[in-house]
């Protein structure tokens, strides 16, 4: 987790007409050193290009979910990803899952996550780890709705689980992916997207960006992760969905393609799985 410096000055970024289309697929707005100024970082996002918002709950209480939907309902172009992060899987029960459920008849909510496992930090244990990735899987499959999963150190895990449960109707998408080319190609196998995010900018990500370059356009998503996981040439500020233009422009030298055709394949990509209908090109 990185702390912003002490400087009120923001960095300039793209105009919008440089990059159509853009989607963050994950932030947390409700974040409490983002959510007091949601509004002016959703503003400063749609001045970068960023059409599109999915924000996800997850980590704390259910009150974070809660949070997010409320934010969700206010923008047109923003949605909401609700569920239990890995690091909280010991709150992961019963109660906590009904009341997922019942929060996910809202609208705006279009996918259950970010579920998981993270055996870096084990912030819960791993037992409670893999139940509750059992429980998001199966809520997801009967809410008809996608999954969105935390991977760190599991993958191996992971895929097992997923396969073991069964992928949702809906599908599903690996958040802020760092594995290696065969963990790719085994999430690839099972049906799942595979999001980028601004760790393709750090100098010591070679290897991330070479499997980066290897996945299938459709199943390539982007995302922030804000308020972690800081870009370059921005690390030491608190990250934002304006940053994920970043993101993009790396995936795009990566794979030798031009911006502006991959930033509108991977909306395209988003709106297939989470199941919105795209912004209109202006």
């Amino acid at each position: 987790m990185e702390k912003r410096r002490e400087n009120e000055q923001r960095p300039a970024v793209m105009p919008a007409g440089a990059l159509p289309q853009l989607i963050d697929t994950h932030c947390h707005l409700a974040d409490p050193r983002l959510q007091a100024s949601a509004g002016s970082l959703i503003a400063r996002a749609e001045a970068a290009g960023v059409r599109v918002i999915l924000a996800v709950g997850a980590i704390g209480s259910i009150q974070t979910d809660r949070d997010t939907v409320a934010i969700a309902e206010q923008y047109r172009n923003l949605y909401a990803v609700i569920g239990v992060h890995p690091h909280d899987a010991g709150s992961c029960d019963r109660e906590r899952m009904d009341e997922l459920a019942e929060l996910a008849r809202c609208a705006k909510v279009v996918a259950i996550g970010e579920t998981g496992m993270d055996l870096h930090y084990r912030n819960s244990s791993r037992a409670a780890q893999e139940e509750a990735l059992r429980l998001h899987l199966r809520l997801a499959r009967r809410l008809s709705l996608p999954v969105v999963i935390h991977c760190r150190e599991a993958e191996s895990i992971v895929a097992q689980i997923v396969g073991e449960e069964g992928m949702p109707p809906r599908g599903g998408a690996i958040h802020c992916f760092t594995g290696s080319s065969a963990d790719a190609a085994r999430f690839l196998e099972l049906g799942l997207y595979l999001s980028f995010s601004g760790i393709l900018t750090f100098k010591n990500a070679a290897a991330l960006r070479e499997t980066a370059r290897l996945i299938p356009e459709d199943r390539l998503l982007i995302e922030t992760d804000a308020p972690y996981l800081t870009p370059e040439p921005h690390r030491g500020h608190l990250n934002e969905p304006a940053y994920v233009q970043l993101t993009l422009s790396a995936l795009a030298r990566v794979r030798n393609a031009e911006p502006a055709a991959l930033a509108a394949r991977i909306m395209t990509n988003a709106a297939t799985l989470f199941g919105f209908s795209p912004p209109p090109v202006n």
